[in-house]
């Protein structure tokens, strides 16, 4: 069975936070909330409402049911300013961010 609808708009969140280089923090004040109440809703003692993936969704510039769809969706949506800039490395070369739990492309 696939991830639960709970764990793929929490994997939505975490995708769209690391892809835009924001930090709890930075989602909870956007929200209205404490960094520790998105870290609850993050890490499953507490639900993210649909009140509140209306918000996240706003908050990135998607489309609610894009959010609800996962993080692969989520993150495709999200508009290109949005997005952070790709790193720079010593040597001058580029990478790309990495994927959720993954290293560096280069």
């Amino acid at each position: 069975m696939g991830m639960s609808l709970e764990e793929r708009v929490r994997s939505a969140v975490a995708a769209l936070l690391h892809a835009t280089g924001e930090s709890q923090t930075e989602l909870g004040a956007a929200l209205g909330v404490s960094q520790a109440q998105v870290s609850r809703r993050q890490s499953g003692a507490a639900a993210w409402s649909l009140a509140d993936c209306d918000a996240v969704a706003a908050h990135y510039g998607i489309d609610a049911l894009d959010l609800l769809a996962g993080p692969t969706r989520a993150t495709e949506s999200l508009p290109a300013h949005r997005r952070r800039a790709p790193r720079r490395h010593i040597d001058g070369t580029r990478s790309a961010p990495a994927p959720s739990g993954g290293r560096e492309i280069r």
